[in-house]
Protein backbone atom coordinates (compact mmCIF):
# COMPACT_ATOMS: atom_id res chain seq x y z
CA UNK A 1 0.00 0.00 0.00
CA UNK A 2 1.43 3.40 -1.07
CA UNK A 3 2.17 5.98 1.52
CA UNK A 4 1.12 9.61 0.61
CA UNK A 5 3.87 12.42 -0.30
CA UNK A 6 2.32 14.18 2.97
CA UNK A 7 4.14 11.68 5.00
CA UNK A 8 8.12 11.81 4.22
CA UNK A 9 10.47 12.99 6.12
CA UNK A 10 13.98 14.70 5.30
CA UNK A 11 17.11 12.45 6.13
CA UNK A 12 14.77 9.27 4.96
CA UNK A 13 14.91 6.70 1.92
CA UNK A 14 11.90 6.23 0.03
CA UNK A 15 11.23 3.51 -3.24
CA UNK A 16 8.34 5.04 -5.55
CA UNK A 17 6.98 3.09 -8.48
CA UNK A 18 4.94 4.86 -11.18
CA UNK A 19 4.14 3.69 -15.24
CA UNK A 20 6.73 0.69 -14.99
CA UNK A 21 10.34 2.84 -13.54
CA UNK A 22 11.26 2.49 -10.04
CA UNK A 23 12.80 5.02 -8.26
CA UNK A 24 14.50 5.19 -5.18
CA UNK A 25 15.59 8.18 -3.32
CA UNK A 26 16.60 10.32 -0.12
CA UNK A 27 14.92 13.74 0.68
CA UNK A 28 17.13 16.17 1.20
CA UNK A 29 15.35 18.64 2.01
CA UNK A 30 11.91 20.52 2.53
CA UNK A 31 12.03 24.25 1.31
CA UNK A 32 8.63 24.36 1.64
CA UNK A 33 5.14 22.11 2.09
CA UNK A 34 4.53 19.73 -0.66
CA UNK A 35 7.94 20.67 -2.03
CA UNK A 36 10.61 18.03 -1.83
CA UNK A 37 13.94 18.22 -3.20
CA UNK A 38 15.50 14.56 -3.04
CA UNK A 39 18.29 12.76 -4.48
CA UNK A 40 18.89 9.61 -6.09
CA UNK A 41 20.34 6.92 -5.07
CA UNK A 42 21.40 5.10 -7.66
CA UNK A 43 22.45 7.90 -10.33
CA UNK A 44 23.08 10.57 -7.15
CA UNK A 45 21.50 12.96 -9.16
CA UNK A 46 19.33 15.98 -7.38
CA UNK A 47 15.69 16.95 -8.35
CA UNK A 48 12.25 18.07 -6.72
CA UNK A 49 10.07 15.04 -6.04
CA UNK A 50 7.10 16.39 -7.93
CA UNK A 51 9.04 16.34 -11.33
CA UNK A 52 8.62 12.48 -11.05
CA UNK A 53 4.51 12.38 -11.14
CA UNK A 54 3.95 15.53 -13.19
CA UNK A 55 2.35 13.16 -15.96
CA UNK A 56 0.10 11.77 -13.22
CA UNK A 57 -0.64 8.26 -11.37
CA UNK A 58 -0.54 5.40 -13.12
CA UNK A 59 -2.24 2.36 -12.28
CA UNK A 60 1.17 0.94 -10.86
CA UNK A 61 2.31 3.80 -8.51
CA UNK A 62 3.20 2.89 -5.23
CA UNK A 63 5.81 4.94 -2.33
CA UNK A 64 7.16 2.97 0.16
CA UNK A 65 9.98 3.82 3.07
CA UNK A 66 12.97 1.70 2.39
Amino acid sequence: MAISMDNLRKGKKYRMKNYGEEFEFQVVEIPEDGVYKVKDLITLDTYLLHELVKYGKGKDYDLDEL
